[in-house]
């Protein structure tokens, strides 16, 4: 890996499987994020001397507004034709589909049902400056998580730190019964025309598949087809000329081809995401930590609605587009569903932030124990 060129992402979405069970590095993180929220929540209640049994009662709340919220967001902010066509397919959570506005839309709800209980310092406005505090620290994990997953994958890039993802190529090219294993390294040498950066694939070759000829025709044929005209592969791998190959005998006697070709480095837009999430989730708990229960009602909540947002509103411009019904619209307002459906949350955290400010600092409804 060369890190003043570009960085080459080929891991695994999986971290084990088990016969028909797999393990996988966003299912981990996304309940990861949960656990460690509910531990900080604990934390925050006994601070201030609420009762911490209601953290598992908010905890569930969470968990089943997070992903119902986010699956039904999906379904009806960025595919309702699909979706509606085939209902049932509104359960297939696991072939992936989760929206960030949908989560925000099902929490919000959720909280409010929580907060008719009518629990002593524990208003709606109240419970949610607490619990955006956490939901900062877990949408870190979850999109640290579609990281490992590939997936929400930037624009093109010319810049250093641009990620080159294949794990799609590595998935489709394996799948040839000529091909045992696929790996990456960046190389030497300027962009082409179009910026796209020199990368190398070493092609090792199945046992027994060893006829120098045979091997030669495999590389010119199929092979370079499939660097050509595959839609997944060229996201990633820019093959725009005759392809330029070796074929090499390693260690242990088997062929592999040495391919010379271009890569295309991308924005880690997951990765800024996250970190972003991780200061805000810093910040927040600061905001918490000066004045606890004495800090005005929607304080902490303002600030995430206004900041997470506008950063969301922002990264969308170099984020690629994730749903094929999105680019008539853009193509017509300039913006994509990720930004607008943004702009009405904003808004929402500049009025609670403006009456925050207004109402002022306000007597703690109970006491804080352990100061």
């Amino acid at each position: 890996m060369n890190l003043l060129s570009y960085i080459i992402w080929n891991g695994s979405p999986d971290i084990f499987s088990i016969g028909p069970i797999t393990l996988r590095w966003y299912g981990l993180l996304f309940a990861l994020g949960f656990l460690l929220s509910q531990q900080i929540l604990y934390y925050i209640y006994k601070k201030e001397g609420k009762p911490e049994k209601d953290v598992d009662t908010l905890t569930i709340y969470m968990v089943v507004a997070t992903i119902i919220g986010a699956r039904l967001g999906h379904v009806f902010f960025y595919e309702p034709e699909r979706y509606l066509a085939n209902p049932i397919d509104i359960l297939k959570i696991w072939e992936g589909g989760l929206a960030s506005h949908g989560a925000a839309v099902g929490i919000l709800f959720a909280l409010w049902l929580y907060a008719r209980k009518n629990k002593p310092g524990q208003s709606y406005l109240q419970v949610l400056d607490r619990i955006v505090i956490l939901v900062a620290l877990t949408g870190a994990l979850i999109r640290l998580g579609n990281f490992f997953n590939s997936e929400i994958i930037g624009k093109e890039t010319k810049a250093s730190y641009g990620v080159v993802f294949t794990r799609n190529v590595t998935e489709i090219l394996q799948r040839d019964p000529e091909i045992e294993k696929i790996s990456y390294q960046s190389a030497n040498g300027q962009p082409n025309e179009a910026g796209f950066k020199p990368i190398t694939l070493l092609v090792e070759f199945k046992a027994d598949r060893q006829n120098e000829q045979e091997l030669h025709m495999y590389m010119t044929s199929r092979f370079y087809d499939r660097l050509i005209y595959n839609p997944y592969i060229n996201e990633h791998i820019n093959q725009s000329t005759p392809i330029k190959y070796f074929l090499d005998k390693l260690d242990n006697g088997q062929y592999a081809a040495v391919v010379h070709t271009n890569a295309i480095a991308r924005h880690p837009a997951q990765l800024y995401e996250s970190i972003s999430c991780v200061l805000l989730f810093i910040l927040l708990y600061w905001m918490w930590n000066r004045q606890k229960v004495n800090l005005p009602a929607g304080r902490i909540f303002g600030t995430f609605m206004i900041i997470l947002w506008t950063l969301r509103f922002l990264y969308e411009y170099l984020k690629e587009v994730q749903v094929d019904t999105e680019i008539t619209f853009i193509n017509t307002y300039g913006i994509n569903y990720g930004q607008l459906y943004s702009i009405p949350l904003i808004i929402v955290g500049i009025v609670v932030l403006v009456l925050s400010f207004r109402r002022g600092t306000q007597e703690p409804a109970v006491n804080e124990k352990n100061p």
